[in-house]
């Protein structure tokens, strides 16, 4: 779209191979379709039981016992995510910008095949490419996997209540998926191979697991699953997980109705052609090495997204990053994409804000003499009154002392975390230092003033 306001002649080729249970979806990638909108909304649809759980102590009277009901929650929120469909599609062609729903690989020097559905294939030529493919679910490479368990591909369009469910993985995908389950009354368990949130803050990683612990998420830690049966058909039906110690040799079994897996993604590079024009990948993981302006190896194409290799897989990102690269390739500009001073939110049941870096990696760039870290329990206000969950809120900024104790790292852990963190975050790229927070009055009573 930003391209074709240059009056560019622009092509997007869009298309969602199924998952290995068959489900497929419409135009917008991961992030509307199976990723960020439907996990805020069914994360909502947690905290909203929660809320009706607070509502007695501030007067709410109600008799009728409290259900869930899995359908009417899948439906509302699948016609929203049909309708954004509907809105990209709509507004490709408002902008004049071609949209094939077939898959592109690249077959020779600035030529890539599609290949529709019904397998009819066509040659395009352009000028300049944009690899923007994203990631897929990874799959545990074991017994059933593929056969029985679901991945957050499935999760968000299945046609019933996923019951008892074990989640394997410990990645913010797993945590969120884990939260909004519990949330919704179901029972849950996460097995963990290691730590939790890799590459995220520690001390709130560990945080997090506590509180998700403390409401009713049983951990299995230091498993990985070897074998997945069935021993029931239905909707949803029965199966039996056999697992063994990341540590020794012990073997445990349990039976779930539903198993989602959530150990990562992997970048969809390798059944593109890349080979047959010369792109470099990282062999290991199938990610794309760019320059600081996007551009591969090869010069007239270019990635963005989540299979950049050491970047952040986060969609605003990606978006920042093609717009940035587009102005700069046909607007004259010379903006590049900052990779560093990112905000975002894991929506696990206690909400995760970050902007900046993380204590680890802030100790391993300035070094542990360098930074100071200021933090804080806290409890909201709104919780006090349905009297729960004291000191399980907390705050953090991580300021590097060689530079005027400037804040190289926010961190708030509870509700509406998301929403603190975007102000604080803007604050971050003007420069804030700790003495500029001190001096900001805070709103009171609310949990950003912590």
């Amino acid at each position: 779209q930003e391209a074709a306001k240059y009056e560019k002649k622009v092509m997007v080729l869009d298309f969602v191979m199924p998952t290995p249970l068959g489900n497929s979806w419409g135009l917008g990638g991961t992030c509307v379709n199976v990723g960020c909108i439907p996990k805020k909304l069914m994360h909502q649809a947690a905290l909203l039981g929660q809320a009706l759980q607070d509502s007695r102590k501030y007067g709410w009277q109600f008799t009728e016992e409290v259900k869930h009901n899995w359908m009417t929650m899948t439906e509302s929120v699948q016609n929203y995510i049909g309708s954004l469909n509907w809105g990209y599609r709509v507004s490709l062609r408002e902008k004049n910008v071609t949209y094939e729903n077939a898959y592109g690989e690249f077959v020779g020097p600035h030529t890539v095949k599609a290949t529709n559905k019904r397998g009819v294939e066509k040659l395009y030529t352009a000028e300049r490419f944009l690899i923007a493919t994203g990631e897929r679910p990874r799959y545990l490479g074991i017994p059933g996997d593929k056969e029985y368990c679901i991945s957050s591909d499935d999760l968000f369009s299945l046609p019933y209540c996923p019951g008892k469910t074990l989640v394997v993985g410990a990645s913010y995908v797993a945590l969120e998926c884990a939260g909004f389950l519990v949330g919704l009354g179901l029972d849950v368990t996460v097995m963990v191979r290691s730590i939790l949130l890799r590459g995220f803050d520690q001390d709130i990683a560990n945080k997090i697991g506590e509180y998700m612990e403390e409401h009713g998420i049983k951990f299995i830690r230091e498993f990985v699953p070897i074998k997945v049966e069935q021993i029931e058909e239905g909707a949803p039906g029965r199966l039996k997980v056999t697992a063994k110690s990341t540590t020794g040799n012990q073997i445990i079994e349990g039976e779930y109705n539903t198993v989602l897996v959530a150990i990562g993604r992997d970048a969809c590079t390798r059944k593109i052609g890349l080979d047959k024009v010369g792109v470099k990948i990282n062999e290991k993981t199938g990610k794309i090495p760019v320059n600081d302006e996007e551009q591969t190896n090869v010069p007239y194409i270019y990635a963005v997204g989540d299979i950049l290799q050491d970047k952040l897989e986060l969609t605003p990102v990606a978006i920042q990053a093609a717009r940035l690269l587009v102005q700069r390739l046909y607007g004259g500009a010379t903006s590049k994409c900052d990779y560093v001073n990112v905000p975002t939110t894991v929506f696990t049941p206690l909400e995760y804000g970050a902007c900046g870096y993380s204590e680890e990696a802030a100790v391993q760039k300035f070094g542990e003499e360098n930074i100071e870290v200021y933090h804080s329990h806290f409890w909201p206000l709104e919780w006090t009154v349905p009297s729960r969950d004291n000191n399980k809120c907390y705050a953090k900024i991580i300021c590097n002392i060689q530079d005027n104790e400037r804040v190289i790292g926010f961190h708030v852990l509870g509700p509406s975390a998301g929403e603190i963190t975007q102000g604080f975050a803007a604050a971050m790229r003007c420069g804030l230092t700790k003495e500029q927070l001190d001096s900001t009055i805070g709103i009171h009573p609310v949990c950003a003033e912590v």
